[in-house]
């Protein structure tokens, strides 16, 4: 135990808190000094560092020494002068609540070592009565908080109080909030807190990021060029991948990796500890029921870890600190900000689908200052070895991906002022100039700011007749308030931007919880049908409600659950580098290893290419197939096979069904396609592009499934109350359906609706990625085959469109006599 430094080392407090680095054999690297300086300066700014190298200390360094030195928090309000002080200094801001317990730890420790007395405590959705009411009286120095424990903090009138005398604002993990609404949220948040507390100095930490300045610029709007600070040693990063003893030539995805169980068990029982990681829940139930199956350990050494556990049975990162467990099995419920310096191997199943996230996951190995990380990859089919080969070389050359900041997301503003009218109350002007002093807007035009003041008031032109959607009321000095109770309740309740697919509930009999699955998988289960979850064969007993009582089950053979939005896409950056890695040089073992693949890709068809775009038309049984490989990832080729198919269609009648993964798409047609070099290329202009989207796509149908989750964020839609039942995803979507209709018909230009539509094409799509992706197309050569057969490239996307068709056989044996039958005919 590290004893409290004495009050004579405290004279000098920097020297204090270098003692506090040196009796753990560390020194203060450049760049937490340069953030320290910054802080004690009054300067906010962004600090960029590889994970484990100490960004923690960086970003806490510079409040520890203002503690050091006496600089005090708050003064005694004169108001109330009977109110304790608020002691709040430092808001410590975490994406994940499972972070704030690991991050309470990492930040009381220097306190108590250099006996500063403060108290660190969590306001999150788990947090202990204790630490709820520390936060709401101000009575702890350090608040570890997520978005939208803050915003909900900010709903309160005497928040403003409590937090008049922060000293600082630290932004954890700032690239995974910076990309979504949970970061518009936040943006808002901060620019209210800039207001209470002017003073406050802001830092945001990240790990991996692409778009540095722009990263800078959205979460400091406030202070133009603001210091970024670099972390100058890079931490050295190594990727090994474990090779199947046999690749195919066809390839078809998921069936691959668990082949591989023996060669992983091994790396696992020789390190201390483990982490594997699985990109989905469903695919790391299945490693870890094969894992379980093997383990010859103590059962209780081979953990779980995803988010729709139970809090309670995610105890596998607890564990891995004293070294108890010896392997977690986890999804990204592990990826950030977790330390854990028992952790020798990391292992990844499947590719990463972006060269950010195989990063951050390798940086939970050795999680220590100054160490090298290294990342096990276990392929699920052979093409992924090309991925492996791919973000070694981009790893190499420093390349990372960007994160784009959405913009005007009117649903999450007209929370933020209901929030802040519920919360003291605001005027117009004033928070006009407020909400446009963020990145996300900035660009809020009047006719704009005037329509989110009529929904919070009125719900809008078609909805105010209805009293349910009068929230907000203007008092005679023009300050906006809520001042209905039954407002106030359903507000607080939902607030934030966290839209979850239907969510089924999975107990015990006798009641203790498991967790949660989606409602569309458990409502296909009889009872008496078996599911695997939680790491447990499970038999449904009943439903009530929303609740599936559960009891265990023996055996092995049970469905998995699959969870909606589980499947990552493909990023562009690590697309390209896959497609020039297939027809480039062999150089390393995972591009040697799928020679054969190569090989015959090249003799039957042709090598996709930097310079060209690869397009098949396969002959079948019945019809032919296009197959086009343009390499930029599933939710880019969603849209490009929409357009090509009503732009074929305008050249001759076809009925055409399509399938896409992240290398391509392929259009099915029972008729002959005929097509050109010249008419293909035509097909891929980038011309005229939105006019073909909004006629080849039933916009109106995907924008109404856009605004369940809209209405959501804006407070149309009532929460559960505590104790109630709650609601059915069935219940919410014919519930917002019903609201999308009227508003279509009745106020068409409802501002919530014109966002559906442009989140549509923002967030499904990516518009801008399928315009860019039909611009470089548009620059190549078209390469042009027919091949005899399907190819190593075609056949995983011809699988993807035999997966829902009617047959007597299991779509697995299907494909995996297909494949034989291939392998076969080629030798």
């Amino acid at each position: 135990m590290v004893r409290p430094y004495s009050a004579t080392a405290r004279t000098h407090p920097d020297a204090a808190l270098l003692a506090f680095f040196t009796q753990r054999g560390w020194s203060p690297a450049p760049f937490q000094r340069a953030v320290w300086r910054h802080w004690l300066r009054g300067e906010s700014g962004l600090l960029v560092t590889p994970t484990g190298s100490g960004k923690t200390l960086a970003a806490f360094g510079g409040a520890l020494l203002e503690g050091l030195r006496g600089l005090e928090a708050a003064p005694i309000d004169p108001a109330h002068p009977r109110v304790k002080p608020s002691r709040l200094r430092i808001l410590w801001i975490t994406p994940l609540r499972a972070l704030a317990t690991d991050t309470t730890h990492a930040l009381q420790q220097p306190i108590d070592a250099l006996g500063l007395g403060w108290t660190v405590a969590k306001r999150t959705g788990d947090a202990s009565s204790r630490d709820r009411r520390l936060a709401r009286q101000g009575q702890a120095e350090v608040l570890v908080i997520t978005p939208e424990s803050l915003a909900l903090l900010l709903s309160y009138p005497e928040t403003a109080g409590l937090m008049s005398g922060l000293r600082g604002v630290i932004v954890d993990e700032w690239h995974e909030l910076m990309g979504n609404k949970r970061g518009v949220l936040l943006q808002l948040c901060l620019a209210r807190i800039r207001v209470i507390a002017p003073q406050a100095v802001t830092w945001g930490l990240s790990a991996t990021l692409g778009n540095l300045d722009e990263a800078r610029d959205v979460l400091l709007p406030h202070c133009p060029d603001a210091p970024v600070v670099r972390h100058a040693r890079k931490r050295t990063t190594t990727l090994k991948t474990l090779l199947p003893a046999r690749p195919e030539r066809f390839a078809w995805a998921g069936h691959l990796g668990l082949s591989q169980l023996e060669g992983v068990m091994k790396l696992i029982a020789g390190t201390r500890s483990a982490i594997l990681f699985a990109n989905t829940r469903a695919q790391a139930e299945l490693w870890h029921r094969a894992l379980a199956s093997i383990w010859l350990e103590p059962p209780e050494a081979l953990a779980l870890h995803h988010g729709s556990l139970d809090v309670g049975l995610r105890a596998g990162r607890v564990f891995l600190r004293d070294g108890s467990v010896r392997c977690v099995v986890a999804t990204s419920s592990l990826d950030l900000g977790v330390d854990f310096p028992t952790v020798d191997l990391v292992l990844q199943v499947g590719s990463p689908k972006g060269i950010a996230r195989l990063l951050q996951r390798a940086g939970r190995a050795s999680h220590r200052p100054g160490a090298s990380s290294v990342i096990h990859c276990v392929p699920t089919h052979a093409l992924e070895l090309a991925e492996f080969a791919a973000a070694r070389k981009a790893i190499e050359a420093g390349e990372i991906e960007s994160r784009r900041p959405p913009r005007l997301s009117l649903d999450v503003l007209s929370q933020h002022c209901v929030t802040l009218a519920l919360g003291g109350g605001f005027q117009a002007d004033a928070l006009l100039a407020e909400v446009r002093g963020t990145h996300a807007f900035a660009a809020l035009s009047d006719v704009q700011w005037q329509g989110v003041l009529r929904f919070i008031e009125r719900g809008g032109q078609a909805l105010e007749n209805y009293p349910d959607f009068h929230r907000v009321v203007r008092d005679e000095e023009g300050v906006y308030r809520v001042t209905d109770r039954r407002v106030a309740l359903n507000h607080r309740l939902s607030i934030g931007t966290i839209t979850a697919d239907g969510a089924v509930q999975v107990r015990f009999l006798r009641g203790a919880s498991l967790g949660s699955v989606e409602e569309s998988f458990i409502s296909r289960l009889k009872p008496r049908d078996r599911f695997q979850f939680a790491g447990r064969t499970l038999e449904l007993v009943a439903m009530d409600q929303m609740t599936a009582y559960v009891k265990t089950a023996r055996g092995l053979t049970a469905a998995v659950p699959r969870w909606q939005g589980g499947r990552l896409p493909l990023s562009t950056e690590l697309g390209a580098a896959v497609e020039a890695a297939l027809s480039g040089d062999r150089d390393s073992a995972e591009m040697r290893a799928l020679s054969p693949l190569l090989d015959l890709q090249a003799r039957v068809s042709a090598l996709p290419t930097p310079e060209t775009v690869l397009v098949e038309v396969v002959k079948l049984r019945r019809g032919s197939s296009l197959f086009v490989y343009p390499f930029a990832g599933r939710s880019v080729h969603e849209g490009m096979a929409a357009l090509f198919a009503l732009r074929l269609g305008r050249l001759a009648p076809h009925t055409v069904v399509f399938a896409v993964n992240d290398y391509g798409f392929v259009l099915n047609s029972q008729q002959v396609i005929e097509v050109d070099v010249q008419t293909i290329a035509r097909i891929l202009s980038p011309e005229e592009l939105m006019d073909d989207l909004h006629e080849g796509l039933n916009l109106t149908e995907m924008a109404r499934r856009q605004f369940r989750d809209i209405a959501r964020v804006a407070g149309m839609l009532t929460p559960s109350l505590p104790g109630a039942a709650r609601r059915s995803q069935r219940q919410l979507q014919a519930s917002s359906g019903l609201l999308f209709d009227v508003l279509k018909r009745y106020d068409p230009d409802h501002l919530l609706l014109a966002q559906a539509v442009r989140e549509v094409f923002e967030a499904q799509m990516d518009v801008q990625a399928l315009a860019d992706t039909l611009a470089r197309c548009a620059t190549r050569r078209i390469e042009l085959r027919q091949p005899r057969t399907l190819t190593p490239l075609s056949f995983p996307l011809w699988a993807e469109t035999v997966r829902g068709e009617l047959s007597t056989e299991d779509w697995s044996t299907r494909v995996r006599r297909a494949a034989q039958q291939l392998q076969e005919r080629h030798g």
